[in-house]
């Protein structure tokens, strides 16, 4: 069998054993061409949503793969003329950490994106994870910010990731925000959130509001979580991505997925 027979033979593989996800799937085998892909998908929404409504509202995570993401933004040529001056960058979650602690995912996000291109100061907004009520006081920022008139509560795009247990953003299982149905933003706390605790987190009524909502997931160790998701679709308590899709007509769910997070391991029986 030649390499290009492999290769799609592979990818039905894939498309199969995630068959179950919902939404759209955008599955590239090599990790490196899947961020270009999602880079090139977020520049597109970027641009598109500065045409139509002159601003674009984008709510990113932390995490070492939008690392790669965010570093190939700013230095890939092709991504020169995204309208960073017409962006306003959110945080999807934190751990309630001071701004000089490694875990600090707006810090991350300030030092990899935000200093290198030429958005304005006051269109990065970190979670003010320290302050009392801080969660309601970037609640009423981000209701602020988005209220147009119209759609006063959706995000252009929001960036997730998913965690070897299913979590995505800061919503763990059987934690208390799996069950916010109103707020926006909460704190959170669980046994099974990782230390540091606690997080502050979007909630499905933020996210799942949003225009494009799209799922990042690298990597052979997320593959049995992925297949969990996969084959249980509705089980928001154990695994709280599945929790995540759009609540408007016009939104999107798009689960980007490299060959290690849709196939396991090489080699491995699936």
């Amino acid at each position: 069998m030649s390499n290009e027979q492999t290769t799609e033979s592979s990818k039905l593989d894939a498309y199969m054993a995630t068959r179950g996800l919902s939404g759209e799937r955008i599955i590239v085998p090599d990790t490196d061409e899947l961020v270009d892909k999602i880079a090139a998908d977020l520049a597109e929404a970027a641009v598109e949503a500065v045409s139509e409504r002159g601003v674009f509202h984008l709510a990113l995570s932390g995490g070492s793969t939008p690392k790669v993401l965010y570093r190939r933004l700013m230095i890939d040529p092709k991504f020169r003329s995204f309208p960073w001056d017409r962006t306003h960058v959110w945080i999807v979650d934190d751990r309630v950490v001071p701004a000089d602690d490694d875990a600090n995912n707006s810090t991350m996000i300030r030092e990899y994106l935000v200093e290198h291109s030429d958005m304005p100061t006051e269109n990065f907004h970190p979670m003010p994870v320290l302050d009392e009520g801080g969660d309601e006081d970037y609640e009423a920022e981000l209701r602020q910010a988005l209220d147009d008139g119209e759609n006063e509560d959706r995000l252009d795009f929001v960036l997730l990731g998913m965690g070897g247990d299913g979590h995505t953003a800061s919503l763990f299982p059987k934690s208390p925000a799996l069950r916010e149905r109103e707020k926006w933003v909460v704190f959170n706390d669980a046994e099974t959130i990782a230390p540091p605790r606690p997080r502050m987190t979007m909630t499905y009524r933020l996210i799942n509001a949003a225009r494009m909502i799209a799922v990042l997931v690298t990597g052979d160790g997320k593959y049995a979580a992925l297949q969990h998701v996969s084959l249980t679709p509705d089980d928001v308590e154990q695994f709280p991505v599945t929790g995540v899709g759009p609540m408007y007509e016009d939104g999107k769910l798009v689960w980007y997925l490299d060959g290690g997070a849709a196939l396991g391991p090489v080699g491995e029986e699936n």
